[in-house]
């Protein structure tokens, strides 16, 4: 895609990020049975070091699929994944990973659920507990830490689960729809707190959403997938100042990125227009 506007300079020049790659990567469910079920086509993508990227499609189309593929956490039917240069064979570890569904332990306070990443991974608690009180802080969070998950509104669990993922500092950040069980306000909130704290170290992000808007505000790259079996229709380069606004439609051409994604859903037949009696199209 041709620049639609001059993109900003970001904060910070630095990344801690690391590369990945997918080569005609495919996913097929039941391949043994009597009817198979092929989620994904062949999809091939690369993602450079601390990128922000997303993933956007209808539901079905092996968005969260392909994140778990990456992740290492379900085997690919074919083709290769390679996640800082080395091929993924096995769950990743250095990575971070955040669900619409926070996954906080009712029975540990906000910290202590945080505290599970150097316990599980056996990481010295000293650094990573300063590094937790940091995030907590930065996310304006510091009187949550000693609260449990009950004790917190659905966007402080959110917030909590974002620290767990971001606790260890990896590579690596990958969130499939994180956003998707919150009110409108509190979704803006979360996704500028999102953007500043990748802002800050730029791991590499693979966000899945179904959210266009969602997705403009924080890529650098957008890939649109089509109904099942899901394959790449579209790769969009979002050229917007960093940070991006409040109001992403003071952004200059922020229209135009979501005019072109959402014209693709309509092309797939994913959205239909209505006639002027107000009928949906034949």
């Amino acid at each position: 895609m041709s620049a639609l506007a001059p993109s900003g300079a970001a904060v910070g020049t630095t990344h801690s990020g690391v590369p990945i790659e997918l080569r005609s990567v495919s996913k097929t469910f039941g391949e043994d049975g009597d009817q198979p079920f092929r989620a994904l086509g062949d999809i091939s993508m690369t993602i450079e070091s601390g990128e922000f990227v997303s993933v956007v499609g209808p539901s079905g189309c092996g968005k969260s699929t392909l994140m778990l593929m990456v992740a290492g956490l379900l085997p690919r039917s074919a083709g290769d994944i390679v996640v800082g240069g080395k091929p993924v064979t096995r769950p990743l570890t250095d990575v971070g990973i955040a669900f619409q569904d926070h996954l906080l332990l009712d029975f540990r306070t906000a910290i202590d659920n945080v505290m599970l990443q150097a316990e599980i991974r056996r990481l010295p608690r000293g650094p990573i507990e300063a590094r937790a009180k940091e995030l907590f802080e930065q996310l304006r969070l510091t009187a949550a830490m000693k609260k449990y998950p009950r004790q917190l509104s659905g966007g402080m669990r959110q917030r909590v689960s974002l620290v767990r993922a971001l606790v260890h500092d990896p590579s690596v950040i990958m969130m499939d729809e994180p956003f998707g069980a919150l009110d409108a306000l509190t979704r803006l909130q979360v996704r500028m707190d999102l953007e500043a704290l990748w802002l800050r170290r730029r791991p590499t992000v693979l966000f899945i959403t179904h959210s266009v808007e969602e997705a403009v505000g924080l890529s650098d790259r957008i890939f649109v997938m089509s109904p099942s079996p899901g394959v790449i229709v579209d790769e969009i380069h979002v050229e917007l100042p960093r940070p991006r606004p409040i109001v992403l439609g003071d952004a200059p051409h922020f229209g135009a990125y979501v005019d072109r994604i959402y014209r693709q859903f309509e092309k797939m037949g994913v959205l239909h227009g209505v006639d002027a009696a107000g009928a949906p199209p034949p």
